[in-house]
Order: structure tokens, then C-alpha cells, then sequence
């Protein structure tokens, strides 16, 4: 089902990436806001309310990865894809570090880029259809789904919408493996294959937030050639 009707930011200096991205959001009943440099990204972010941002890592006057560093630390949760002209796993973990929620590897197809937005733009309704309003308490662990709050040994720990909804949804399932695929589904609204390693960048940086020790994870274990599994440290040998 098509998302209608949403403001939609690119930031975006090169003429044939807009003109793509402006397409594509025509034939989804999007309304697209244009910006060319950093700060006048940055502003219309500020100013315009989007309900969807497009950032080029690439930007004159500032890269779109200060522009992210800057709105993540004003509060701002609106959902974030980059565009990069690189794949490397250590150029997408920075931009997730900064607080963006996905990722797009220039040159892109217009099919993947529409289906990117138009999973950003559900996943906040499908995971609350998919989880209670309740509180998850661990050993060590507190993850209050109605504050969209997670607390590690008391100290409550900041986490994107995206690490909050990837942690909320493997606890609601404790013992059981999720795979990447089903992560996508649920986290990020996918409803085609894509290829990415969104999932893994995300867990590696919610496992820098939560975990005691992020090399020897206490709650999110990897499976390998699956997925992942929230463990409950009473449970681990």
C-alpha cells in the first residue's frame, strides 16, 4: 500500500540525483522540499517539519553527516536515509553512529529508493501494531515501550527510534532467532529483498549503547548465517 500525502526533504547538490528522487516521490503522492547545501538542509529541517529526510554524505558548507550529527543532537526523530557513493561497512556504521536510519549506496535505483522511503515511512505504525504497551525488565535491563525509554543498571541510555524499535522488538521475543530478513520486515517496514547490512550497523551500535561489554554481548547474540537472539543474562551459562 502506497504512503500518500508525507513531506519529504532531499538534501542533495547534484541536479540528476534530485531529479530522481523528485520522480520517484511524485509517483508515490509525496510533496518534496529541495536543498542544495548543508546549512540550507539544515534549516529547512528545522523549519520545514519533514516527515522524511534524503541526506547526500557529500554536501557543500557542511557534509550530510554534521547535518545529521546536528539534528539528532537538537532531539529531532524524524527518519534519516543517507546517500553515499561509497559501500564500505565502516562508511555506513558512521553515518548509523550519527543517528541515521538507513542508507543509500549511489548510484541507486529508483525502485530501491521507493521502497526505502516507503519503509521508513511505516515502521512506526507496524511495530505498534506488533508489540504491547508495556515495560520489559532484565537483569541489568529496562525497556519501557510506552516512553519509547530504555534503562541499563538504572542510567537510562539515549537511543535513536530505530536502535529503540530493533531492542524492543528482539526482547519482546526473548530465546527466539530472528533473522535479517524478518528484522527488515518489522524494524524498517521492507516489503521487497534488499540487499543491505543496515541491520548489522544497527546492532553493532546498539550493543555499544547497552551492552556491558559490546564484544561479549549479554543480550543480543548473533546467529550466524541467521540473524539475531535477545538472551536474558539469567539465562546464560
Amino acid at each position: 500500500m502506497t504512503e500518500g500525502g508525507k513531506k519529504i526533504l532531499i538534501v542533495e547538490d547534484d541536479p540528476m540525483s534530485r531529479e530522481v528522487v523528485r520522480l520517484a516521490c511524485s509517483a508515490q503522492n509525496h510533496t518534496l522540499i529541495e536543498a542544495t547545501t548543508g546549512p540550507d538542509g539544515l534549516t529547512m529541517a528545522r523549519e520545514q517539519n519533514p516527515d522524511l529526510i534524503i541526506l547526500d554524505v557529500n554536501l557543500p558548507g557542511m557534509s550530510g553527516l554534521d547535518v545529521c550529527r546536528k539534528l539528532r543532537s537538537e532531539g529531532a526523530r524524524v527518519p534519516i536515509i543517507m546517500l553515499t557513493a561509497k559501500a564500505e561497512t565502516i562508511d555506513i556504521v558512521v553515518g548509523i553512529e550519527l543517528g541515521a536510519d538507513d542508507y543509500v549506496t549511489k548510484p541507486f535505483e529508483v525502485r530501491e529508493l521507493i521502497a526505502r522511503v516507503g519503509a521508513q515511512l511505516r515502521r512506526s505504525e507496524l511495530l505498534d501494531n506488533d508489540q504491547p504497551k508495556d515495560k520489559f525488565e532484565f537483569p541489568g535491563l529496562t525497556i519501557d515501550l510506552g516512553r519509547r525509554q530504555v534503562y541499563r543498571d538504572g542510567e537510562e541510555i539515549p537511543l535513536t527510534l530505530t536502535e529503540f524499535n530493533l531492542l524492543a522488538l528482539l526482547a519482546s521475543r526473548p530465546g527466539q532467532v530472528m533473522s535479517r530478513a524478518e528484522l527488515l520486515r518489522k524494524v524498517w517496514g521492507y516489503e521487497v529483498e534488499i540487499e543491505t547490512r543496515t541491520v548489522d550497523a544497527h546492532v553493532y551500535r546498539l550493543r555499544r549503547k547497552i551492552e556491558p561489554d559490546a564484544e561479549k554481548p549479554t543480550y543480543v547474540h548473533s546467529v550466524p548465517g541467521i540473524g539475531y537472539r535477545f538472551t536474558v543474562p539469567s539465562a546464560v551459562e
